[in-house]
């Protein structure tokens, strides 16, 4: 057994490792790029916000669609492991708005 990353790494190989830290950056690097062109906004007029908004979430979409076409790339990608992931780290901003 290798420990990579904070995963046990067992039968599978390192790829068991890899697919879920590929997972969690395929939700985190589209939700960071979110966060850093609304936090560009602040203090602009509603109109600049709402636009800010949108085109946040435009590019948003867009990156994650491309993060998973070159994931998908990686040969011998596990894609449970990917899928869990991603949807984890999706679902932490839910539970965080719950926890408040």
């Amino acid at each position: 057994m290798i420990i990579t990353a904070g995963f046990v790494v067992g039968e599978g190989g390192w790829r068991y490792g890899l697919s879920p830290i590929l997972g969690g950056m395929a939700a985190f690097i589209p939700n960071l790029y979110f966060a850093l062109r609304i936090h560009k906004s602040t203090g602009k007029e509603a109109r600049k916000i709402v636009n800010s908004f949108y085109a946040g979430e435009s590019g948003k979409l867009l990156l994650t669609a491309a993060l998973f076409a070159m994931i998908f790339q990686v040969p011998g990608i596990k894609i449970l492991p990917l899928l869990a992931t991603y949807a984890a780290a999706l679902s932490v901003f839910w539970f965080a708005l719950l926890m408040r």
